[in-house]
């Protein structure tokens, strides 16, 4: 293994690399009970299928990135991805769960194609510095938004349409058994932040762990909590195999290409501009996501080579593109290289070798799915919050200062978290970066694929909205 991953050429040795493997998978093991609670929602597929369709698709991924790029880097189903995939594509638009598969296999399938062509680098160029900054930031706040959601803090208000739970116990508003859980997500969220204060590695897993355990020690103090606990649950983790097998895996070959349940509210003009748009904000999402990503983790380890640019990049992406195709066979959301991998690299991991090692932790963990099925939604809610909080950090590199700048990234971030959709932020954030140039006599600065990028999203919005 040492010859083939050149470990001792890239200045490493065996030891660090398993390490810095163990590491990257305790930051992003988090991301199994968070996409499996997610997709759970969809109520057509299950905790545990998701869980195994997640393991597995990390697996693939994982392990392309260590014998294709020979990169130390972790790929998994995607943060914020995997929100548009469930509250956008299928709440919003009304597209299936098996249609929405399309899209990712078709996110994938461009991103090999833009890879191997070349294109990728035309595409990315096309995009304003101010847009693509801010992307993140309103990922990070939308995925923010749903942890506050899905544990409870925030709900359904008729006057503001958002506030806060009642936690008042003298009105009767609140009980102990309601509010209980509200501060499972407080403490978990407050754990990550105090262990990643401190550098402990696997800080997210850790306040998921925690918050867990604080959930069962409560739930004694709760009347009836434990009442019925075994009922419908499992410690044989095949049957989570057996689910998977019969709800996710293939179902995009069997039901993704039956639109009938669409069409029957929509014109087939209305199909082919969602699926166009979306596909599109699929792989826009997923492009910089990766390269961010990949030049962040490297540039912190002092990877990158004498030109500032990350080794096997191509070989990289293409890694990558192949583990979204794979994702989506298996019932996933988009395959991403992890920024969590940075913790990884930071800790020595300079070859395939350290994600090899993440990748065998993910298909161990592919057996603890009964265990992870006990995590309740709230101590997950709490990574959701937390990983918005790492994603804003991007606006500091916004100039805010001027404003054909700062209009533009501040609708991107600001649509993507108050229409609850990914793909409207980055629609009015170059729509308004066109015209704001176009009217202060700049309209040599946009360049012409921007155009057409604009253009489809007008059209999804005066067509499908």
């Amino acid at each position: 293994m040492e010859n083939f991953f050149k470990v001792k050429e890239h200045g490493s040795n065996v030891k660090t690399e398993l390490l810095a493997g163990l590491t990257t998978f305790m930051a992003m093991a988090y991301i199994l009970m968070v996409n499996a609670g997610m997709f759970s929602n969809l109520g057509v597929v299950s905790y545990n299928a998701i869980y195994i369709a997640t393991a597995i698709s990390a697996v693939v991924g994982t392990f392309l990135m260590a014998f294709l790029a020979n990169l130390p880097l972790g790929l998994a189903s995607g943060m914020g991805l995997n929100a548009f995939f469930v509250y956008t594509v299928c709440f919003t638009f009304g597209l299936s769960y098996a249609n929405a598969l399309i899209l990712v296999l078709l996110d994938g399938i461009i991103f090999i194609i833009l890879t191997v062509t070349g294109v990728r680098a035309k595409l990315f160029a096309a995009i304003p510095d101010c847009v693509r900054i801010a992307i993140p930031a309103g990922i990070g706040l939308f995925i923010a938004f749903l942890g506050l959601q899905n544990s409870g803090l925030v709900v359904d208000d008729q006057a503001t349409l958002v506030n806060l739970v009642s936690f008042n116990l003298l009105n009767g508003n609140a009980t102990w058994a309601t509010i209980m859980p509200l501060l499972v997500t407080i403490f978990s969220l407050i754990i990550i932040a105090v262990l990643s204060a401190k550098k402990i590695k696997g800080s997210v897993l850790w306040g998921i762990l925690g918050g867990t355990g604080i959930y069962y020690v409560l739930g004694f103090t709760v009347p009836g909590f434990y009442n019925n606990f075994w009922e419908g649950k499992s410690l044989n983790p095949f049957e989570a195999f057996s689910e998977w097998g019969t709800q996710a895996f293939g179902k995009i070959f069997t039901e993704g290409f039956d639109f009938s349940h669409y069409l029957a509210n929509h014109t087939q003009a209305e199909l082919i501009i969602v699926i166009a748009t979306s596909a599109l904000a699929f792989c826009m999402v997923d492009m910089f996501d990766t390269l961010g990503t990949l030049y962040g983790a490297c540039a912190r380890g002092g990877m990158l080579d004498e030109n500032g640019q990350v080794p096997n990049f191509e070989k990289a992406m293409l890694s990558d593109a192949i583990a979204t195709c794979a994702g989506a066979v298996c019932g996933t959301s988009t395959v991403t290289t992890f920024v969590e991998s940075s913790s990884g690299v930071a800790e020595g991991g300079r070859t395939g070798l350290s994600s090899l090692t993440t990748g065998i932790l993910f298909f161990i963990a592919m057996f603890l799915s009964p265990i992870a099925s006990l995590i309740p939604g709230n101590a997950t809610a709490a990574a959701l919050i937390y990983v918005g909080v790492l994603m804003m950090g991007c606006v500091t590199d916004i100039d805010w200062k001027d404003v054909t700048v700062a209009v533009p990234a501040f609708l991107t971030i600001a649509f993507m978290s108050f229409t609850y959709n990914i793909s409207y932020g980055i629609a009015f954030g170059l729509i308004s970066y066109i015209f704001i140039k176009l009217f202060t006599g700049r309209v040599k600065e946009i360049k012409a694929f921007t155009w057409v990028i604009a253009i489809l999203f007008t059209l999804m919005f005066f067509l499908t909205h």
